[in-house]
């Protein structure tokens, strides 16, 4: 049996699925809330850079990876109009109801998934955008998961990923002490749940920095990528580009 990582302990890479499922099958009702208090709201501006990164044009069809609570989804919607598609997936049946939930509340009905980003569903170049956002550190094979996204997208097409990453040096030994003292306690006081907040921080940790993440995205058949750092290296919005 082939291992892998959770947090900072190393699992058997079939049970690293089920303990993930189990992180935000605890966090799924409260993760919007919890993402507004851990990052003091910043993860709204980051969204919102991403999807200006994203220029989608009217009637363009998008590929919503680990797309939960539907927050990037339903921005895209509005960017590609009637004409387009934005199709919300997530591998967690939890996150992705309450995603759902939301959108059909705000009268949004957009095509929605249950699926595997290391085996999507879709033909070749069905897609003009891929994006997947704080999703990528909880896939077991991220190489896998890559290759998928550059198949699905058309030639030319354009992947997203934002994620968590290297923090610039300065920053390291507060943003440690916040991500390991700090963000447990709120996610037990909000959430009931110490221990899935612990495990998302050993996740970051665990998850290629920049360079490393720019290198499997070449790997992976996109021949130009860049690299945008967001506070401080904190989080890091990789965008490639199919050639």
């Amino acid at each position: 049996m082939s291992s892998t990582h959770f947090g900072f302990e190393t699992v058997d890479e079939n049970a690293k699925a089920r303990r993930v499922r189990g992180v935000f099958d605890s966090v799924a009702s409260r993760y919007d809330v919890m993402n507004d208090l851990m990052s003091m709201g910043l993860h709204r501006a980051w969204k919102t850079y991403t999807v200006a990164v994203a220029n989608l044009k009217p009637g363009e069809r998008v590929l919503d990876i680990a797309g939960g609570t539907g927050d990037m989804a339903r921005a895209f919607a509005k960017k590609v109009g009637e004409r387009g598609m934005v199709v919300h997936t997530d591998i967690n049946e939890a996150m992705l109801r309450t995603g759902r939930e939301r959108m059909l509340d705000e009268g949004l009905v957009l095509p929605t998934n249950l699926c595997d980003a290391e085996a999507l569903p879709y033909r070749d170049a069905s897609f003009d955008l891929v994006c997947v956002a704080f999703g990528l550190r909880n896939m077991t094979h991220k190489d896998r998961a890559l290759s998928e996204m550059c198949r699905v997208l058309k030639p030319g097409g354009r992947l997203l990923v934002l994620e968590f990453s290297q923090v610039a040096a300065p920053l390291r030994k507060p943003y440690d002490w916040y991500s390991f003292k700090i963000l447990p306690r709120i996610g037990q006081m909000i959430a009931g749940d110490a221990d899935s907040y612990r495990y998302l921080a050993e996740s970051i940790r665990m998850h290629p920095p920049q360079a490393e993440l720019k290198a499997m995205m070449k790997t992976a058949g996109f021949g130009h990528v860049d690299v945008h750092n967001l506070t401080g290296g904190m989080v890091a919005l990789h965008a490639g580009i199919k050639c």
